[in-house]
């Protein structure tokens, strides 16, 4: 009878630990599969570690903030519309006080959003040159507002080229002329390589990275991705040639090319 009892205990065992492993096993398989963009980013090739989170807390949490920002910029934008005003017979201070609108105003906004920022090769950020920089999301543009130097403007046609170097100006320029759907890097357009040419300026070019997840196109929902800023060591412009220009143009984008993470570079 004990026996018959221990063999019926046993065999009761061996059932409960197949029930268990029936519903343990599907879970490891049935591990939800995601794109790469949403499982985690490899820290390969510079690319940082970053879970993507759908979730209704991180959406409404994204609400907040974006609300905060336009608010924000609501009154920073108001204040200096009035210092604006009265800086109208002076376009050079105006500028200046442009860029303190936005340094104040890109910052306060990267705050509230609340994104990590690493920020490298800033000894390069403070000359009077061409500053380029690849873009990938709105984000860049807050971004940009708060790290450019003092003294400088964006523009588009060459032919102000002159008002530049006569005012001891600097410019900013997206040579890619559009924003990138997947943060990988577009052909450059050449109004950077003639703006140089003109100027005689030397080329700082600005790499970031992550800023295509944490704000996507299309996409109201900004993620606390990490980002990157790097700024790299000037590209010298006074020998460059007109007879070259598809050359130099070339020359700049292998550059960012060659610092952008796999995820960031042009398909091949």
């Amino acid at each position: 009878m004990e026996m018959e009892n221990l063999g019926g205990s046993c065999l009761r065992s061996r059932r409960l630990e197949r029930w268990f492993d029936a519903r343990y096993e599907p879970n490891k398989k049935e591990a939800p599969k995601c794109s790469v963009d949403e499982q985690i980013s490899k820290k390969e090739n510079g690319d940082d570690i970053y879970v993507d989170d759908n979730g209704w807390s991180s959406v409404l949490i994204s609400c907040f903030r974006i609300i905060t920002c336009f608010l924000t910029m609501m009154v920073t934008t108001f204040f200096w519309a009035l210092i604006m005003l009265l800086l109208l017979p002076w376009p050079y201070h105006r500028i200046r006080q442009g860029n303190i609108y936005g340094h104040l105003t890109g910052r306060l906004l990267m705050w509230i959003l609340g994104n990590p920022i690493k920020i490298e090769g800033s000894e390069y950020s403070n000359e009077r040159a061409i500053y380029i920089c690849n873009h990938a999301s709105p984000l860049d543009i807050f971004l940009i507002m708060w790290l450019t130097p003092t003294g400088s403007v964006g523009i588009a046609k060459k032919e102000v080229a002159r008002v530049i170097a006569e005012n001891d100006l600097s410019l900013i320029i997206f040579p890619e002329g559009t924003r990138s759907n997947d943060g990988r890097l577009l052909p450059f357009k050449k109004g950077f390589v003639h703006l140089a040419l003109q100027t005689q300026l030397p080329i700082f070019p600005i790499v970031m990275t992550g800023t295509h997840r944490a704000r996507r196109k299309g996409s109201l929902h900004v993620r606390p991705a990490p980002l990157t800023v790097k700024y790299l060591p000037p590209i010298t412009t006074d020998n460059w040639t007109v007879e070259k220009i598809d050359k130099h143009v070339k020359i700049v984008h292998d550059t960012y090319v060659e610092h952008l993470p796999e995820s960031q570079r042009p398909l091949q």
